[in-house]
C-alpha cells in the first residue's frame, strides 16, 4: 500500500490505511466561493497555467502572424479534449492513491511504461531549454547581461526554489504566478482588434489540405495536450493530498471545476494571444516570428509600449511556473517507473533519486544552451517528440480511466470516455494526414 504524507514535522508518511481516517484530501476544495478563493484554488489551475510556456506562446504568437484570425475556432475547439484528458488523470489519481505512471506500471507491460516515461523525459528536458532561453532572452529586454549569464541563474534560482522549498508552500508561489497570464488578456484589449474577424474566426473551421496548415494544427494540438500535464496533474492531486484521497461525489464534482477552470484559462490564453499576433502583426505583415520575445518586441511599436510589456512580463512568468512543472513532470514519471520515493514535499535527503532527476534534467537543458543550440529547433524537437507521445499515452490514460476492476464505480463516464478516444484517434491521425497532404 503506498505511503501517503502525515502533517507531522518531519513530513514523515503514513500509510494509507491509516490515511483512510481523515475525510479530506483536498481541503482548498470544501469551498469554492467567498474570500480566499485565490488561495483555495487545486492543482487544475496550476497545470492549465503552465500549458502556456514560453514555446507554447512562440508556437501560438507565430500562428496568428502567419494565419491571421482563421485557426482561432481551434481553441473552442480543443477545450472539451484537454479537460477530458486532465480530468481522467486527475480521477485516476484521486481514486488510486497512485501516480499516473505507477498506474500504467501495474497495468501494462513494463516496455510500455518505459517507451512512455522516456519520450516524456527527453520532450520535457529539450522544452525546458527552449523556455530557459526565451526567459533569458526576455530579461535581456530589461537588463543588458550575457544570454548565458542569464539562462544559468534563471536555471539555478528555479532549480534551487524546487528541491528546497516545501511542496504547501511552494505550490502558493505556483499559483500566484498564475497571475502572469492576465497580462495576454490586458494586450487583448489594448491592441486594436477587429472583432468581427474574430467571431468569424471562432465559429468558421477553416483549414485547407495543405502541410502548412497541418502543421499549424498539429502544433496547436500538441501543445495545448502535453503529455507532461498528464503527468502532473495526477502527481499535484497526489502532493496536494495531505490528507487521505476523497472520492466523493461531491470532491469529484469540485475537481472537475477545478480542471476545467485551469484547462479553459489555459485555453483562453491560447486564444488571446493567437488573436493580439493576428490583430498586430499579421495585420502588419509581421508573418516570420520565430521565438516569443521577437514576438514581444515586435508588439511595442504596433500596440504600445504597454503591450510589449506586459507580453514579455507574461513569458517570463509562465516560463517560471511552466519550468517546475516540466522539470517535476519528468522527477514523477521516472520515480514512479522505477519504484523510488517521489515528492516535492519530502526533503532532498528523502527522496534522493527524485531530486537528482530533477537536478539532472535541469543541468542538460542547461547544457543544450551552453552549446548553442537553436531555441526554435528544440521547440520543434519537443513538438514532434510530444506529437508521438501524447496519442499513445492518451490511449493508454483512456484504457485505465475505463478500468471498472481498479475505478469501481468512479470509471470513466461515457463523455470521458468518448473525448479522450476522440482526442488519441484525432491526434494519431493528424501526423498521417500531413504525410499524403500538399
Amino acid at each position: 500500500m503506498e505511503d501517503i504524507r502525515s502533517a507531522s514535522g518531519e513530513q514523515e508518511l503514513v500509510t494509507r490505511d491509516q490515511a483512510a481516517q481523515s475525510d479530506q484530501h483536498h481541503p482548498i476544495r470544501n469551498q469554492i466561493r467567498g474570500v480566499g478563493y485565490f488561495s483555495r484554488i487545486g492543482p487544475g489551475i496550476v497545470t492549465g497555467a503552465a500549458d502556456d510556456d514560453p514555446s507554447g506562446i512562440g508556437t501560438y504568437s507565430q500562428i496568428g502572424a502567419t494565419q491571421g484570425y482563421r485557426s482561432l475556432w481551434v481553441a473552442p475547439v480543443l477545450l472539451p479534449f484537454a479537460f477530458a484528458i486532465q480530468e481522467a488523470c486527475a480521477r485516476i489519481a484521486l481514486v488510486t492513491g497512485e501516480g499516473l505512471a505507477r498506474v500504467i506500471k501495474r497495468r501494462f507491460p513494463a516496455p510500455v511504461l518505459y517507451l512512455m516515461v522516456a519520450l516524456v523525459a527527453i520532450a520535457n528536458t529539450v522544452n525546458i531549454a527552449a523556455d530557459l532561453s526565451s526567459m533569458a532572452a526576455v530579461i535581456r529586454m530589461f537588463i543588458p547581461a550575457s544570454q548565458i549569464v542569464v539562462v544559468v541563474t534563471v536555471a539555478l534560482i528555479v532549480s534551487i526554489a524546487e528541491i528546497l522549498i516545501p511542496y504547501h508552500r511552494y505550490a502558493k508561489v505556483l499559483r500566484w504566478l498564475c497571475l502572469s497570464l492576465l497580462s495576454y488578456v490586458i494586450v487583448l484589449f489594448v491592441a486594436d482588434v477587429n472583432w468581427a474577424l474574430v467571431w468569424n474566426g471562432l465559429t468558421s473551421i477553416s483549414i485547407t489540405w495543405s502541410k502548412t496548415d497541418l502543421t499549424a494544427l498539429i502544433a496547436l494540438a500538441g501543445t495545448t495536450i502535453s503529455p507532461y500535464l498528464f503527468f502532473w496533474q495526477a502527481a499535484e492531486e497526489m502532493e496536494e493530498g495531505l490528507h487521505a484521497p476523497d472520492i466523493s461525489q461531491t470532491h469529484v464534482k469540485a475537481m472537475r471545476g477545478d480542471v476545467l477552470a485551469g484547462m479553459f484559462s489555459g485555453v483562453f490564453v491560447m486564444f488571446a494571444i493567437m488573436t493580439t499576433s493576428a490583430a498586430t502583426l499579421f495585420e502588419t505583415g509581421i508573418t516570420n516570428i520565430t521565438s516569443p520575445e521577437q514576438a514581444a518586441a515586435a508588439l511595442r511599436p504596433i500596440a504600445g509600449d504597454l503591450a510589449g510589456l506586459l507580453f514579455a512580463l507574461g513569458i517570463l512568468g509562465t516560463g517560471l511556473l511552466a519550468v517546475p512543472v516540466l522539470a517535476g513532470s519528468t522527477a514523477y514519471a521516472v520515480s514512479e517507473a522505477f519504484g523510488w520515493r517521489e515528492s516535492l514535499e519530502r526533503k532532498p535527503s528523502q527522496a534522493k533519486q527524485f531530486y537528482a532527476v530533477i537536478a539532472v534534467s535541469m543541468a542538460i537543458a542547461l547544457l543544450l544552451n551552453l552549446l548553442g543550440i537553436n531555441p526554435m529547433q528544440s521547440l520543434v524537437l519537443a513538438a514532434i517528440i510530444n506529437g508521438l507521445t501524447a496519442p499513445i499515452l492518451m490511449f493508454v490514460i483512456w484504457r485505465i480511466s475505463r478500468d471498472k476492476q481498479l475505478l469501481g464505480q468512479w470509471h470513466a463516464p461515457w463523455w470521458s470516455s468518448l473525448l479522450v478516444g476522440l482526442g488519441a484517434i484525432a491526434m494519431t491521425a493528424l501526423p498521417v494526414l500531413w504525410l499524403f497532404a500538399s
